[in-house]
């Protein structure tokens, strides 16, 4: 994936004074840690041990925790701090011991890069982001915990969770919490999913519900979630499991408070859940979905119907529903939806909607498995029908869904991150480049609606742009030089 190169830059690029430590089951905390052949047994000792920059291998195996792992220890921009699963393994940190109530895994700390684990059975949320900041979580799975399986809150913010699956999470004896993903309560900024899937949790896949927050902002893209609001067994635990696939926000007493959750879906489906497939929930903020599919929910598949507050909106384009409702409130900005004229919908539109395969293993690098599900056929008139809303697409038109038929890049043009680093921050859009061989270099910025709004010539390796006559939103970032291209979304 190309938005995984700059994880894999910042993993090679750790400070050449960092040490790396070891941890086995049949460790021993005694140990120093720095040898292979004495590792320690425990990742809270090896926590105590590290410094920003410092890694942490953990061996294969079921490691069994009683108690909470938890680290409060930062990393830096420069230096971040990893826990990772040693190369080839898969470590499984088992927290069946854990009481009921007490979280697997406690994360406060700032620029901590986790990979590789299976979190299971804790007595509450697998993992908890609390408070931190720009963390990376990647290709890690949490099942069968007693409540959400990751949960981020107190004011949690830019933090990345890429390829995870949350899945069988139940959280007895009401069954009412438990999701696969939750970035709610009082959660903070600019916390991204990417490539996750969230399968039969007895509460929603994703939950964005407000409570003492307001006015944040949450970005997913491809994106899969089904047969949320049942146990593991495929069980009803009754009215108190919603079953949403994405429950995009909203608040107590009918969010009186107007909380407002802004919620950026792109390339996302949601099929099979008990409830409702992208549901609003009572959110009054903007809402985006963007080439997004709702397949075979129990009540509808798209439900936003409740007046947003301000100058928020509701955008749905290139979206596909088939088999459940679609209920959008008049205020909704809609443009080349399956459920619009001239499309007719059918099962031969798709290559097949056997499910089978959605939940099979992920690849060796933690992307998603190859399906054909929900995939559009060959002849279908859904291909070539969208908007061009700045996503790569093949052909003379985006297609309608989550899944382009077919994308072609040119052979002619490179594309790679090649170490840029690209950010909003304040009224400014930053653009570090790092290379100066890629120069000139041509910049432009377009909006949702695909329309371009910035453009500009730099010769500089470094560029500090003016955004301050660009209003908030999701944008579209390409940098390109004769032989180069970069492209990455935005959001301001």
């Amino acid at each position: 994936m190309k938005y995984l190169l700059s994880i894999v830059f910042l993993f090679t690029v750790f400070s050449l004074k960092a040490k790396s430590l070891y941890v086995s089951v049949d460790g021993n905390d005694l140990n120093s840690g720095e040898e292979i052949e004495n590792p320690l047994k425990t990742i809270t000792k090896a926590i105590s041990l590290i410094n920003p920059g410092d890694i942490i291998y953990v061996r294969g195996g079921v490691h069994s925790y009683s108690s909470t792992i938890s680290i409060s220890k930062n990393g830096t921009e420069s230096d971040t701090c990893f826990l990772m699963a040693y190369p080839g393994e898969r470590p499984i940190l088992d927290f069946s011991g854990t009481a009921f109530g007490k979280k697997g895994i406690s994360l406060t700390g700032n620029y901590w890069y986790i990979k590789g684990f299976d979190i299971r059975y804790a007595g509450d949320n697998g993992m908890n982001i609390s408070g931190g900041g720009n963390n990376i979580i990647e290709f890690c799975s949490f099942y069968e915990n007693k409540d959400t399986g990751l949960q981020l809150g107190n004011g949690a913010h830019d933090n990345t969770i890429v390829n995870c699956d949350s899945y069988y999470n139940a959280d007895p004896p009401d069954y009412g919490d438990a999701d696969g993903f939750a970035p709610k309560l009082d959660v903070g900024s600019n916390n991204r999913f990417i490539g996750c899937r969230s399968w039969g949790n007895c509460d929603d896949g994703w939950d964005g519900y407000m409570r003492g927050a307001t006015n944040v902002t949450t970005i997913l893209e491809n994106c899969w979630t089904w047969g949320n609001g049942y146990l593991k067994d495929g069980t009803n635990p009754g009215s108190q499991a919603n079953g949403n696939g994405f429950k995009m926000g909203g608040g107590d007493n009918s969010n009186s408070q107007n909380l407002t959750h802004h919620f950026y879906l792109t390339n996302c489906m949601s099929f099979s859940n008990k409830a409702k497939g992208f549901d609003q929930n009572n959110n009054v903020g903007t809402m985006y979905m963007l080439n997004c599919t709702g397949f075979g929910n129990g009540s509808s598949n798209f439900r936003i119907k409740k007046e947003l507050v301000g100058e928020n909106e509701l955008i749905v384009k290139n979206c596909v529903s088939y088999e459940g409702k679609v209920e959008l409130g008049s205020f909704a900005i809609q443009e080349t939806n399956s459920w619009m004229p001239p499309f007719y919908v059918d099962e031969s539109d798709f290559i097949t909607i056997d499910t089978s395969g959605v939940s099979a293993p992920r690849k060796e690098d933690g992307s998603l498995p190859d399906v054909d599900f929900i995939h559009l056929s060959e002849g279908s008139d859904l291909i070539d029908a969208g908007t061009n809303i700045g996503l790569p697409f093949s052909g003379s038109a985006p297609d309608l869904g989550a899944f382009e038929t077919e994308i072609i890049q040119s052979n002619s043009i490179e594309i790679k991150e090649d170490f840029v680093q690209v950010y909003f921050s304040d009224e400014y859009l930053y653009i570090k480049n790092r290379n100066s061989e890629r120069l000139p270099l041509h910049i432009k910025l377009f909006n949702i609606n695909g329309q371009l709004v910035f453009e500009k010539e730099s010769g500089s390796v470094d560029c500090k742009i003016n955004t301050q006559e660009i209003s908030s939103g999701l944008y579209l970032l390409t940098l390109s030089t004769s032989d180069w291209l970069f492209s990455r979304k935005l959001v301001k």
